[in-house]
């Protein structure tokens, strides 16, 4: 399988270069040539298969020969190992949780398949490699844990001073090891504009990549989730919506991949605080990227989501062929309070504000759309959002074992405020890859 640049200024690369560059030399992000479906027979007998068998069946044509068949699925079951329930909230709407893993988000699946498949890029290579990843929220924390001590890669990890909550800046910044963390002065954009920057920077002494969603083996991977949740409901025999609480538009834009490998997902919708670019353009017609502002739901203060021209290419360029499976909805930070309190009321499930945003996304959905099953994607523990949370509904949240081990930790960050400094740092000895 090669990959191509969506500015189509670079040359086509390999699964393998694609991984280690992470983004084309026109800064471009790498598409793969080809999406082959999956037999109409494997989709109708999910049930049939684990879940390790299904994530192989799904990836295995995006790495083509690069890794042996028994090295993909051993990676796939250290990728995959914990769960992935879908829990009722009332007879149309569901929600997926994708917080049971070591950094309880739904980030883990990609950062641990990333990481496992640059370690065997990287096992026999002495040119070491800088993950270099901006983060909104918990990108962060699942990329210094799945990348925690793996031989020959250094991670450094810009995140928005004062952006993050409390848990998610504990965990990108208590690990130490090959972890080194950079507190920028300004907004996630402006972390994200800087990764890409030096990306192309010629003169950056190090070999880098990335880490966020841009990087095919970070993207790619969470199309498993949809197959996953579809195995545990299609017997239900209603038509199935997928509701994504969206930021960088990764997470949706894997939805649309496992979409057109076959699985027969109806709609979906990207739901949004108010960092509202895409449901702008999806009504307006004209893409207008804006700075992004801060809300309770923080991970997805977006305001030029990265992913976005992946949806386009998926859909051609075609707004009109986008729109017949895809919608998009804003909502504000007094709406996802309201939508937590009134799920808390339903069914006593706790739900996190980006979750909440999901929720509200499915619900403005069905207003017009009756008779489907809306799964909402809840993408990370209640407790990262502590203050939100127990501000908002009457419950005192449990602390898990993952969590414990950070909270009394000591931060260790460094600050910077702008492209000059992060720079000056990777050309310094203080990263020792």
């Amino acid at each position: 399988m090669n990959y191509y640049s969506l500015h189509k200024k670079s040359p086509d690369v390999s699964f393998q270069e694609a991984v280690v560059n992470g983004l084309a030399p026109d800064r471009g992000l790498y598409f793969p040539e080809n999406i082959t479906p999956l037999s109409k027979e494997f989709i109708e007998n999910l049930d049939s298969y684990s879940n390790e068998e299904i994530a192989y069946e799904a990836i295995k044509q995006f790495v083509g020969n690069e890794i042996p068949d028994n090295t993909l699925k051993e990676i796939i079951k250290d990728t995959l190992s914990f769960d992935f329930p879908v829990v009722s909230i009332d007879d149309n709407t569901a929600t997926l949780e994708l917080f049971h893993g070591p950094t309880m988000a739904f980030k883990d699946v990609g950062a641990r398949f990333m990481a496992r498949c640059l370690g065997y890029f990287n096992r026999n290579n002495d040119n070491k490699v800088t993950v270099l990843v901006a983060t909104s929220g918990d990108t962060g924390g699942a990329v210094a844990h799945g990348f925690l001590g793996v031989k020959g890669v250094e991670v450094v990890i810009l995140y928005p001073s004062g952006k993050v909550s409390d848990i998610q800046e504990k965990q990108l910044t208590t690990l130490g090891q090959n972890i080194t963390a950079l507190e920028v002065d300004g907004v996630f954009d402006d972390c994200q504009d800087m990764v890409k920057t030096a990306f192309l920077d010629k003169d950056i002494e190090r070999v880098l990549t990335s880490a966020n969603s841009i990087n095919i083996a970070r993207w790619l991977p969470q199309m498993f989730y949809f197959f996953f949740a579809y195995k545990q409901v299609y017997k239900q025999h209603k038509e199935v919506v997928f509701s994504v609480p969206s930021g960088n538009f990764g997470n949706i834009c894997a939805g649309i991949m496992a979409q057109k490998l076959g699985l027969p997902i109806k709609h979906f919708v990207a739901s949004t605080n108010i960092n509202d670019t895409v449901p702008n353009y999806l009504d307006k017609g004209v893409y207008e990227p804006k700075p992004s502002k801060a809300t309770i739901s923080n991970a997805m203060d977006v305001g030029n989501p990265s992913n976005f021209i992946r949806i386009q290419e998926l859909f051609e360029n075609d707004i009109e062929a986008l729109k017949r499976t895809f919608s998009s909805y804003s909502f504000n930070d007094e709406e996802t309070r309201e939508a937590m309190k009134v799920i808390y009321d339903d069914s006593k499930y706790v739900s996190d504000p980006h979750g909440a945003v999901g929720y509200l996304g499915a619900k403005e959905y069905q207003k017009n759309n009756a008779g489907s099953l809306s799964i909402f994607l809840e993408t990370a523990h209640p407790v990262k959002f502590l203050d939100v949370v127990e501000s908002t509904l009457p419950v005192k949240v449990a602390i898990p074992e993952q969590i414990k081990e950070v909270l009394d930790k000591q931060k260790v960050a460094t600050a910077i405020s702008s492209y000059d400094e992060l720079k000056k740092f990777l050309n310094s000895e203080k990263v020792t890859v």
